[in-house]
């Protein structure tokens, strides 16, 4: 009983409003577009968030803990003799990986005096400032002797030309630990590629060389000098590369994948003015009927521009508050297009259902008591599921901002259907009343008067007036729109029909199969690669380094961080123990190696131990860079003690390198806790991966339990509870099997595609939502007949903003983007299951499962008896019948 006093309530409140609407039509039409001129100017100033990592990277991270942490005990000037920068930081550098076309060995002598002749190039390059000239040797990380640290395989290579011109054979390189003729033990793991090696590691050939050049960014300028030296570089790459075209180089900087990030939406942009134009044409068809006067071609264009408007007004306000524009707002007006599009077809359909003769605030009244209360509903949704996306709770960045702007888009959107898109139905409904033509408002002559012009003049202005027909023919009167008369005539019948239906359930058992079989395949990505355009430096170096580079996972950092007994070898076999199965770089095995030449025990005492540290190790040129390793403090009796120390581990791996690295991740974090020593590992990389996979699920888990609570409690303002039941069933089958083909799609489950699963428990409730009232609150037919009717009200709109929305996408499939890919593969997914089941799938399982719609027969007694008045029945001849008629 209460909720039919709410539904009722809140009809009569939505008729008011309407009426309130339709009595100021000006107002409301013109308040929007001055709210939206204004709001929105501010946005052709925005800002581009530059920073990829406070966008993706996971907020609540124990990566950052440790970065400071690392960051604090070893600054990057302290880390610059053995360790390059990006083992703590990413910096700014300069890489180039140089391979051939032919698969050729790199290090032939031809080969390595062309890479020798590109890293002179390299170094030769000059940032030209007012009054200086910046050189690579001017902002370079520098070593001890105030020399560029270069890569080792720099010196490799140099060695190799000097052995081939003196002609010694003697030179070998191994793999992937190379000795140089200082002595010293170099890795090249991740400077060697597609190695081929002979016996004992020695390297026969190599396929691919990588370079990298790490530049300084203590302060503005010298960041604005780095800046701009990665972007000569890239330049003298690739021209370095035309004059030698039997090679091929990949460039990459640290500016490269922002700027290939945001390259997205520069490269969207004609793809979304077509988008626009296709559904503009489309919107304005669906919307077009053969009857001049009934036909609504300008309502297609203002529904569409009232999205538009609100679009603009939250991009303003977006902006006014000290919002970033990122390309993962490419997204937003798609999720506008959905809904707004959907609430104004709504409302025109609804405007069909009234009567003729009413006045226009009687039939604007009418439109917002029977659409306004479902479109009330469905935006709730939206802001709640969104609205907990864009809290605290999400750990995602990018992820919280744009559901943020997509409520705020999606409010405005609520108030200028209300209003700006309420007042078009009034002008466009006065139009009708006056028999004015809906595109030229003109008055369109009677039918005797048509009959003398000439055949297209009759064709333009077909109409039909209602004293023309007769009461049986007025209700009618829209039936000439073509997708009313296709539902109606034939696709009604057809789904309903006793043979179709086990088809359809066939169909859906094999929809299931296949989103179960994607479903148990689901993978998280955290790839920053699938954010980015496509034919950019970002994705064509990604794929050579995983191509010849991914034997090894990068270096990662093992810092211990508390004085421990380095003296004792207990102690040094737990370390060494911890490191097991890694390829090591690492002071320890340096020290151990060091003492065994000396012959000197490995349990020596501290004091013992501390001496030959400050006065043997720390002082032979041999290991002189490991002192940047270990952190001293010195005591009042001037004993030396090690208070923190670090190595450098590289693990083997395969092609899977991001998902072991991962697990090396969790499986060194998980030892750290249990460890007698306290270490911490570390490497940037780990601030995208950390906690990523339950980082970008939350806000989808979040969402679909607000979803569930807001349809629990929202039954008490639906009229049947019923209702809700069976919105929560279509929703997880459309969620289920959306995400089940996304999976066989290729389409992993990241920051993009969760935000389209967030918006697809909307848009499935959205068109399922007025389908499902329709026919539960249904009474006294069979179900088959409440199914038809609810397809005959509703099933237009459905399909009228499927259509545009399906146009508006397809030129999205074009963009050569990895991120509109994901979008337009999720989103699209979306929309075809989702009209899947309001066409298909429920219209059929409606017809045989509950609610029932025959009444209970009542007893047969004599207290139930009762007669109806006679009919009288008049023939030809005007010969009266009476024939009495009882019924029980």
């Amino acid at each position: 009983m209460l909720r039919q006093v709410l539904h009722r309530g809140l009809g009569t409140s939505f008729s008011r409003l309407g009426h309130f609407v339709a009595s100021h039509p000006v107002f409301f039409a013109s308040a929007p577009v001055l709210i939206s001129i204004l709001l929105g100017a501010s946005f052709s100033r925005y800002q581009v968030e530059e920073s990829v990592e406070h966008l993706l990277a996971p907020t609540h991270s124990l990566a950052k803990i440790e970065r400071n942490l690392v960051d604090s005990l070893f600054p990057v000037n302290r880390s610059k003799h053995r360790l390059y920068s990006d083992l703590q930081t990413p910096g700014r550098y300069g890489r180039v990986i140089i391979t051939s076309f032919r698969k050729a060995n790199m290090l032939d002598q031809h080969h390595t005096d062309l890479i020798l002749k590109l890293h002179s190039a390299v170094t030769r390059i000059q940032v030209q400032r007012p009054g200086f000239n910046y050189t690579f040797a001017h902002i370079c990380i520098l070593n001890n002797d105030k020399t560029c640290i270069v890569d080792d395989i720099v010196h490799v290579l140099e060695e190799l030309k000097a052995a081939r011109s003196s002609n010694r054979t003697n030179f070998a390189i191994t793999y992937p630990i190379t000795h140089l003729k200082d002595g010293r033990e170099v890795y090249n793991g991740h400077q060697l590629g597609g190695v081929t090696v002979h016996s004992k590691d020695r390297v026969k050939s190599a396929e691919a060389i990588q370079l990298t050049y790490y530049l300084q960014a203590i302060n503005s300028l010298n960041d604005m000098v780095a800046e701009k030296w990665e972007s000569i570089f890239c330049d003298t790459v690739e021209l370095f590369q035309k004059s030698n075209r039997k090679i091929k180089m990949y460039p990459f900087t640290s500016s490269s994948l922002k700027e290939d990030f945001q390259k997205t939406s520069r490269v969207s942009e004609r793809y979304l003015i077509t988008s626009l134009v296709l559904v503009v044409t489309l919107a304005i068809l669906c919307c077009s009927m053969q009857d001049c006067v009934r036909s609504k071609p300008w309502l297609g264009l203002l529904g569409l521009l009232t999205v538009t408007l609100a679009t603009l007004t939250a991009a303003g306000i977006i902006n006014l508050t000290g919002g970033k524009y990122n390309s993962t707002f490419l997204g937003i007006p798609f999720i506008m297009l959905g809904h707004g599009l959907y609430g104004t077809f709504e409302m025109l359909s609804s405007w069909r259902k009234t009567r003729e003769d009413q006045h226009v605030k009687e039939r604007t009244a009418a439109v917002f008591a029977d659409s306004m209360l479902s479109f009330s509903l469905t935006t709730a949704m939206y802001l709640v599921t969104f609205g907990i996306g864009a809290s605290p709770f999400t750990n995602i960045e990018a992820a919280r901002i744009f559901c943020c702007n997509s409520c705020i888009a999606i409010f405005f959107n609520y108030l200028y259907v209300l209003s700006f898109y309420g007042s078009s139905l009034v002008f466009t409904g006065y139009i009708e009343n006056n028999y004015q033509h809906s595109i030229f408002c003109r008055k369109v002559p009677k039918p005797e008067v048509l009959q003398e012009k000439p055949a297209w003049y009759r064709f333009l202005l077909t109409a039909k007036f209602s004293e023309d027909t007769d009461d049986s023919e007025e209700t009618n009167t829209y039936e000439s729109h073509l997708l009313v008369w296709f539902l109606k005539r034939y696709y009604c019948d057809w789904i309903t029909n006793t043979y179709v239906k086990p088809f359809v359930v066939l169909f859906y058992l094999v929809y299931i199969s296949f989103a179960l079989m994607g479903y148990l395949q689901v993978s998280e990505g955290s790839d920053l690669s699938n954010i980015v355009a496509t034919a950019t430096r970002t994705i064509e170096y990604t794929t050579a380094q995983q191509k010849y580079f991914s034997n090894y996972s990068p270096v990662i950092g093992f810092y211990i961080y508390e004085s421990i007994e380095y003296w004792n070898t207990s102690v040094q076999e737990d370390v060494l123990e911890y490191t097991k199965g890694f390829v090591r770089i690492s002071w320890f095995e340096s020290y151990l190696n060091y003492l065994r030449k000396l012959n000197i025990s490995t349990g020596l005492p501290k004091k013992n131990f501390t001496d030959m540290l400050r006065n043997n190790f720390l002082k032979t040129p041999q290991f002189a860079h490991f002192s940047e390793d270990i952190i001293f403090s010195k005591k009042y009796n001037n004993e030396v003690d090690v208070v923190a120390s670090r190595m450098f581990l590289v693990a083997k791996t395969m092609e899977t390198k991001r998902e072991e690295l991962y697990d090396l991740l969790e499986t060194l974090r998980k030892l750290s806790l249990t460890s007698k020593v306290k270490f911490i590992v570390f490497n940037p990389s780990f601030v995208y991966m950390d906690r990523y996979a339950s980082s970008v699920g939350a806000p989808l888990q979040n969402s679909c339990i607000s979803a569930l609570f807001l349809l629990f409690f929202s039954a008490f303002l639906v009229a049947d509870s019923l209702i809700n039941v069976w919105l929560t069933l279509t929703v997880a089958s459309v969620e289920f099997g959306v995400i089940g083909f996304m999976t066989l799609w290729k389409v992993e489950l990241d920051c993009i595609s969760v935000l389209c699963l967030i918006y697809g428990i909307n848009y499935t409730i959205d068109n399922c939502a007025p389908l499902l009232s329709t026919f539960v609150l249904g009474k006294e037919f069979t179900r088959t007949k409440w199914v038809k009717n609810a397809l005959e009200v509703h099933g237009v709109a459905i399909l009228q903003s499927y259509l545009c929305y399906i146009v508006g996408l397809i030129p999205l499939a074009a963009v050569p983007s990895n991120l509109t890919r994901t979008l337009f593969r999720c989103l699209f997914l979306i929309a075809l299951v989702t009209f899947f089941h309001c066409f298909a799938i429920l219209p059929v399982i409606l017809t045989f499962l509950p609610p029932s719609k025959k009444k209970r027969k009542e007893k047969k007694n004599p207290e139930n008896r009762e007669e109806i008045e006679c009919v009288e029945m008049v023939d030809m001849d005007s010969t009266r019948v009476v024939d009495q008629i009882t019924t029980v």
